[in-house]
């Protein structure tokens, strides 16, 4: 894993860039100046996955927007804590583990661990902490005492009259349940942008959270929610811890509130996590924070869903591609460049084009990379590249991502300058000494602010992170020896298919993909990566 981007210094400063940056707040449904709580640090949430089967695309989408945009404050100059939770008990969990023979939490954890290789695999820098929902019962017994306290929440009795577990939130009691979503009654959207994207329904990433309804009686108005869960007569003893409200579990909007105090105190900047948690997790966590007594987040921040022909990925639709799946035949930088390349808030478009397109983005970034650096004699060193900051970067890269991380235009702006230092190149063989030095000046200046501004994304093919799964080939003698070697049978390969023996090309593909090589055919050769 590649940390370089990380800061490692509590003292760096702000950049001057920093004053520019405007953010998308879901509750305001504006883009506002960003203003951190504390000068020059900023806290965000982002709600993790329920880890109850294998990741997706349409979960990665997610973590790798919120990754680019801790970059961006990185390079801004901001520290950074990010917390990402795991949801590590529920329903779903529950009922699949009793179904597969499975004890829940092994079944919780099997399925962290892939999100966990998942996560690294595509890049994406590590949260700053990452807590499980089973480790933080203490803290959510405290929160649903501080709740009934406040006179917002009621406890459920059994027929005996004794507290039977079900605890729920008193939405009548809370006037300003709705300020998230702004509806009108707690259960309809307010206005015709909510109701477009609740008619899309749940996304992969809470398409079985939608499932953990609160169906148990005793509730005093159906638009109360679960602070506490009586257990169901399936629920393994495990799965259950004694509290003052009755034997139970969690239910699932508490976890995150109290997860975000613990790590993030009574106010934070930022509260993200995909489009489809707005109603009602986020407007449930939101309403009983602030019946708690507390700030809570003063941004929120929201992704779009993956679609798929129009159609928003989803198991039930039977397009939900899993990441082990892509990966195994598309090249992670190629699948994170198309995960990235679209801004957090639009609809991604899931498709062998946008794949085609980002294999496109990888040759010219890699052609340009490469020959800047065989003209140059040298690359940047990588200390070098990560430790630009946002006042080193190109101006209208700067202004694009400032604009509510505007992706699209930003990636305009690097392809802008490489068009340009492409044009520049080809003219240095003709140009005369005086010339030919200032053109290999702009030259190094272009390849370092090109890898500065990839890096932003997570992109730089000469990171660790793609050293190490053969993004590039500049880098440290083993790639060298490991892109002679290949480069050696892409040659025979390459002799097979213009005699016409496809069957001895198939075979020397086959050999290479065995090995973890695999072939890109471009319109210029064939590139390779590695997926070891």
């Amino acid at each position: 894993m590649d940390t370089s981007s990380q800061p490692h210094d509590s003292k760096a400063s702000v950049s001057l860039a920093a004053a520019g940056l405007r953010l998308y707040d879901t509750a305001g449904h504006q883009v506002t100046p960003f203003r951190p709580i504390e000068p020059g640090k900023v806290g965000i949430y982002v709600c993790g996955a329920t880890v109850q089967s294998s990741p997706h695309i349409g979960h990665i989408r997610t973590t790798l927007a919120f990754d680019v945009i801790r970059r961006w404050l990185l390079r801004l100059g901001y520290q950074v804590t990010l917390i990402r939770n795991v949801t590590d008990i529920d329903d779903k969990i529950l009922t699949k583990a009793a179904a597969n023979g499975q004890r829940w939490w092994e079944r919780a954890y099997i399925y962290e661990r892939e999100f966990t290789h998942a996560y690294e695999t595509m890049g994406a820098l590590p949260p700053t902490y990452e807590p499980r929902a089973t480790g933080h019962i203490p803290e959510m017994i405290d929160l649903i005492q501080r709740i009934i306290d406040r006179g917002h929440a009621y406890v459920v009795p059994d027929e005996q009259g004794r507290p039977s577990g079900n605890v729920y939130f008193d939405v009548a009691s809370w006037p300003e349940y709705g300020a998230l979503t702004h509806q009108q009654t707690g259960t309809q959207p307010a206005d015709e942008q909510a109701a477009a994207n609740d008619r899309l329904g749940p996304s992969i990433d809470t398409d079985d959270q939608a499932a953990d309804t609160d169906e148990e009686p005793g509730k005093r108005d159906p638009r109360d929610f679960a602070l506490w869960k009586a257990p169901k007569p399936t629920d393994p003893p495990t799965a259950r811890w004694q509290t003052p409200f009755g034997t139970g579990r969690p239910g699932w909007h508490l976890e995150c509130s109290a997860m975000s105090h613990r790590y993030l105190g009574a106010e934070f900047d930022i509260h993200g996590g995909g489009l489809d948690l707005r109603f009602p997790h986020h407007e449930n966590e939101m309403a009983q924070s602030h019946a708690a007594g507390w700030g809570f987040a003063h941004r929120w921040m929201h992704t779009a869903w993956v679609t798929q022909k129009g159609e928003k990925m989803s198991k039930s639709l039977g397009n939900g591609l899993s990441v082990d799946q892509v990966l195994s035949q598309h090249p992670a930088w190629v699948v994170r460049y198309a995960l990235v390349s679209v801004q957090y808030r639009s609809m991604l478009e899931w498709s062998d084009q946008s794949l085609q397109e980002a294999e496109g983005a990888y040759e010219r970034i890699r052609n340009f990379v490469d020959r800047a650096g065989r003209i140059l004699g040298a690359q940047p060193e990588r200390d070098r590249v990560a430790g630009l900051s946002a006042d080193d970067l190109p101006e209208d890269f700067v202004q694009a991502m400032n604009d509510d991380i505007n992706v699209s235009e930003a990636l305009a702006s690097i392809f802008a300058l490489i068009r340009r230092t492409n044009t520049i190149m080809d003219q240095l063989s003709n140009s005369k000494r005086a010339n030919k030095d200032s053109s290999m000046t702009q030259v190094s200046q272009a390849l370092l602010s090109v890898r500065g501004m990839l890096d932003v994304f997570g992109l730089d093919p000469l990171s660790e992170q793609w050293n190490h799964n053969g993004g590039s080939q500049l880098a440290g003698s083993h790639e060298k020896a490991l892109d002679t070697l290949v480069r050696a049978r892409l040659d025979s390969r390459e002799r097979a298919r213009k005699a016409k023996d496809f069957k001895l090309a198939d075979q020397i593909r086959n050999e290479l993909a065995a090995s973890g090589i695999t072939i890109m055919d471009t319109s210029s050769g064939p590139t390779w990566t590695s997926n070891c």
